[in-house]
């Protein structure tokens, strides 16, 4: 191939598409975001529990949902079925409530009854809305300590009813995980009155916005986090800080903040911000946690607790295991080997079949670049790489190959080099053959991405992607490459 055809070949839109796609991957896995290479071969590729050192918890809602009928009007029979209760009682729909306090089936019954109506159904868990509520809330909860790459899916029946929610930690040991998620975060802020008595201020749901851990002064080695209170809790705060004697004396009156009745943090407040609140509402509030590294690990923690607020219903830890950073890498090593050799193993069966390493050199290289699109698609939405990842890397070569191969036999039909008409037309009709099985593939993986099976859901939706990825990119780029080369 003279320089004439090489251009004109790597200038062709399909090939240059498929050139940027694998140079921006590259870039993508190791250089972006840090702009400079990271962890060898591996890049800046996140790894789920299967891969890397972590920790799972699964959390058993404690909670019921109740099928319901009753002769009495709707919202009197909810709001005193509350107080019976001692909780809240959310109504799902016109026949269905959520209890959010455990009960037994025949305790809450008899409940029921004694407040003018009957159960139809039982069963433990939540609505698919609270539990997607607790997602949200554990999901940022544990992206406060930058475990970005943590993993939490709720498990959902199909009568959209949720017991469980499953947990994945990568990086943190089991004792850390289960200090994150393995209890309700329920956060008040109390203020000192005398001795050690103390009086309600306001609960987490009063905090609208938390800071990240900062220094204060800035350029200080004084660390703390800064918070933001709506309206009413900006004037409880102030009413209880004047109503105690905390804006005159801060010293004997300590602001405390509790999470789950434990206390997390305890000061007195500043004479700035004493003077300040005795005068008007303050909204914005720096609560300082010390100097150094203490400091800032202090700071980080309050962030967490700060962020945290309360999840709808009570939790228990139902099941946890851990992962050990040795056992991780070797799946990693073991992984890798198997792609390698997977890529390999296809390479001689290709060449078995042709012949020809004009033929099969291409092949191998759309197939190597098909998985490094992948890859670096995976990394720019920082999804976690696990087994079934891993999994549906390989079930994309092997499917990528296959595909491949209809291309060129089409094209090489009675084993002659086409016309270029003629080729255009078999290509055509390689491609549509291709397209066909594409979207059986798509459609069979669908349920599997949209289910709340989360061991599955890496392999589907990665070979989702690895379709529409060779649909869209590398099977026409290989249609113009083998063209050229078939013409030699």
């Amino acid at each position: 191939m003279n320089a004439k055809e090489l251009k004109t070949l790597l200038t062709d839109w399909r090939v240059a598409m498929l050139l940027i796609l694998v140079v921006g991957s590259l870039v993508t896995i190791y250089i972006y975001p840090s702009l400079t290479p990271q962890n060898g071969v591996q890049g800046n590729l996140q790894f789920g529990l299967d891969l890397q050192q972590g920790a799972w918890l699964q959390l058993e809602f404690r909670a019921e949902v109740i099928g319901f009928t009753t002769d009495r009007p709707l919202n009197d029979f909810v709001s005193d079925l509350s107080k019976k209760l001692d909780t809240e009682v959310q109504t799902i729909d016109a026949t269905h409530l959520e209890i959010r306090k455990y009960y037994t089936q025949e305790d809450l019954t008899r409940l029921v009854e004694s407040t003018g109506g009957n159960v139809t159904s039982f069963q433990p868990g939540v609505s698919k809305a609270t539990a997607d509520d607790v997602k949200q809330i554990l999901e940022n909860k544990i992206n406060t300590l930058g475990t970005k790459d943590a993993k939490v899916n709720t498990l959902t029946g199909l009568n959209n009813v949720a017991r469980y929610v499953r947990v994945e930690l990568a990086g943190v040991d089991m004792n850390q995980a289960q200090a994150i998620v393995g209890k309700q975060g329920k956060f008040e802020i109390r203020i000192q009155t005398i001795g050690n008595e103390t009086e309600h201020v306001l609960y987490g749901d009063s905090i609208t916005s938390v800071q990240t851990p900062a220094q204060e002064p800035v350029g200080s080695n004084t660390w703390g986090v800064g918070f933001t209170l709506s309206n009413a809790g900006a004037t409880a705060f102030r009413d209880s800080a004047i109503k105690y004697g905390a804006t005159v004396d801060p010293t004997n009156h300590h602001l405390i903040m509790l999470l789950d009745n434990v206390t997390v943090y305890s000061a007195p407040l500043s004479e700035d911000l004493a003077a300040k609140v005795q005068t008007e509402e303050v909204r914005q509030l720096f609560a300082s946690t010390g100097q150094g590294t203490y400091g800032t690990q202090q700071a980080t923690n309050l962030e967490i607790h700060l962020r945290a607020g309360a999840l709808p219903v009570d939790v228990s830890v139902a099941g946890s295991g851990s992962q050990s950073a040795p056992l991780g890498e070797h799946f990693k090593m073991m992984s890798l080997l198997a792609g390698i050799l997977a890529l390999v193993t296809v390479g001689f069966v290709i060449y078995y079949r042709y012949r020809e390493p004009s033929i099969v050199l291409p092949m191998v290289l759309i197939n190597a670049s098909e998985i490094i699109i992948l890859l670096g698609f995976i990394n720019l939405i920082r999804f976690q790489m696990d087994l079934p990842t891993i999994a549906g890397l390989i079930a994309v070569l092997g499917t990528g190959i296959d595909q491949l191969v209809v291309i060129t036999d089409e094209i090489l039909h009675e084993g002659k080099v086409p016309s270029p008409n003629l080729y255009l037309k078999r290509l055509a009709r390689a491609l549509s053959i291709i397209v066909v099985a594409a979207a059986t593939v798509i459609i069979a993986m669908v349920p599997l991405a949209l289910m709340d099976l989360s061991t599955l859901k890496g392999f589907a939706l990665i070979t989702i992607m690895g379709v529409l990825v060779g649909v869209l990119v590398t099977r026409p780029a290989y249609g113009r490459i083998i063209m050229v080369i078939l013409s030699k």
